[in-house]
């Protein structure tokens, strides 16, 4: 730990640029991991240099790319290698500073199992469940009976809604336990499970925490999460809508008990879901950065990055109490077709243009030629707005969505304007079965002239079509790939 020099980025897209920002503002030289099976081109032009990796979830290629790049300081980003402790624990031993938590504190809140355990003897509220050794078939048929259905299944030691299966009744548990575990060794290497009660319609909530070498420890607010799809968030906002004082002061002050629990320091993201009584439970805690973060920056007028490379290099927490102002919400830009099952898209962005004005603010990793492939995550940008209100906020985001164009390749844009803009989501009342419960209301309405119109033109006969000098075949007005068509 000690002042940064050169900094390597083990990360893609937009973050990565999120980070070269903040290393130029703070004069620090920027380098980045670069995958030969991305296209870089944009992203790289707010770095100072590069160096290729063959994979950003292999610990030792990052550690190369960093000695080679003359690093002495790494910023993992999100995903990827971001909550592996090994990372961190291989930075720690080679005299690398890791912008980040320590390896202890990933260790720690690794296991959900283990999480669970520590935050109970912390007297941060859990879900009732199971999270014991004993992992046999009989054990965990007994304990799901005890908890009583609807029971959660879920992997010990991973997220993203892999290795998790919601079960009704006794007859789904067996299927669903072979499942789970299969996808949590594919997922994660690891194919331990825990149970836990399965709340209905709960509302997703986390609290962002900041910590410093010196034991400091702060909460910056929380942010509502619980518009999602397969357990990815969608909507990110903050503060959550419709929430008392009360119940925002025991959630932050739990949240900062966990990271103190662990010695946190960096930032982190402490987990909660509420009940539709007002009860909350700890969920997890993300280890790291989050894709939703800027709407943290937004509402608390802080840089979030600078403030982790700050800590990272053994310096104080840049505040001692932050003030909340306004409200901002976040939805992520996907190269993916809500229309056929939310399919992921590849292909080349012909034309992009992305919406500007006040209040606004668009995280992105692609231009204009870059190519979208299908080794990665099809999130192509995020874009945050702020107002002085929630219902200004949205207002804003409904606007700014209008103003964003992608050609090229399809875009979840006109869907996500659908969901910000439906009756419900403005007055609040979400849970994470939103989407679900709303489902059909958010699917793309067809106008009643278009199937009229295409009936009347397929009645219309349609002429040879004509030929140009030398006998060429020119394309027909009616030609669906054809500049008329388009």
């Amino acid at each position: 730990m000690g002042v940064i020099g050169k900094l390597l980025v083990a990360n893609r897209g937009e973050i990565a640029v999120r980070i070269a920002r903040a290393c130029r503002e703070m004069r620090i030289e920027s380098v980045l991991a670069s995958s030969e099976a991305d296209d870089t081109r944009y992203v790289r032009r707010f770095f100072d240099g590069a160096v290729p990796i063959r994979s950003y979830l292999d610990v030792g290629a990052v550690m190369d790319a960093a000695r080679a790049a003359g690093a002495d300081a790494i910023h993992p980003g999100y995903g990827f290698l971001s909550e592996r402790s090994q990372l961190a624990a291989a930075c720690e031993t080679s005299g690398i500073t890791f912008v980040g938590p320590k390896a202890s504190s990933i260790e720690a809140m690794g296991s959900k199992a283990g999480a669970r355990r520590l935050m109970q003897s912390l007297g941060v509220p859990v879900v009732p469940g199971y999270d014991g050794e004993d992992q046999s078939d009989a054990i965990m048929k007994t304990e799901a009976k005890k908890i009583g259905f609807p029971v959660l299944v879920k992997a010990s030691a991973g997220g993203g809604g892999k290795g998790m299966k919601i079960v009704r009744s006794d007859a789904e548990l067996q299927p669903a336990l072979e499942s789970a575990r299969r996808e949590a060794q594919k997922a994660f290497g690891n194919d331990r499970l825990l149970l836990e009660r399965y709340i209905e319609e709960p509302r997703h909530v986390e609290v962002q925490v900041f910590g410093d070498s010196r034991g400091e420890v702060i909460h910056l607010f929380e942010r509502d999460c619980s518009v999602q799809r397969r357990h990815q968030k969608v909507v990110e906002e903050s503060p959550a809508p419709h929430y008392p004082e009360e119940l925002r002061r025991q959630m932050t002050a739990a949240a900062v008990a966990a990271a103190r629990g662990v010695q946190y320091e960096n930032a982190g993201t402490v987990e909660f879901i509420v009940t539709p009584d007002g009860e909350f439970y700890f969920l997890e805690m993300n280890t790291r950065l989050q894709v939703e973060h800027p709407v943290t920056e937004l509402v608390t007028d802080v840089d979030l990055v600078r403030a982790q490379i700050d800590v990272a290099s053994g310096r104080p927490l840049p505040w001692k109490e932050v003030r909340q102002r306004g409200h901002a919400v976040e939805v992520r830009i996907y190269a993916e077709d809500p229309d056929d099952r939310f399919l992921p898209q590849s292909g080349r962005i012909a034309l992009l243009r992305e919406p500007s004005g006040p209040g606004v603010r668009v995280d992105s990793g692609v231009m204009e030629g870059t190519e979208i492939g299908v080794s990665f995550d099809p999130m192509l940008a995020k874009l945050i707005c702020y107002a002085d209100d929630r219902g200004a906020a949205i207002d804003r985001v409904d606007r700014a969505l209008r103003e964003y164009i992608v050609l090229g390749l399809k875009t979840n844009t006109s869907w996500l304007r659908r969901v910000v803009t439906h009756p419900a989501f403005r007055e609040g009342k979400v849970s994470t079965r939103f989407l679900i419960d709303h489902e059909e209301d958010l699917r793309r309405d067809v106008p009643e002239m278009i199937p009229l119109i295409a009936a009347a033109l397929a009645s219309v006969p349609q002429k040879p079509a004509a030929r140009a000098a030398g006998g060429t075949q020119l394309p027909s007005v009616w030609d669906s790939v054809g500049p008329w068509g388009r």
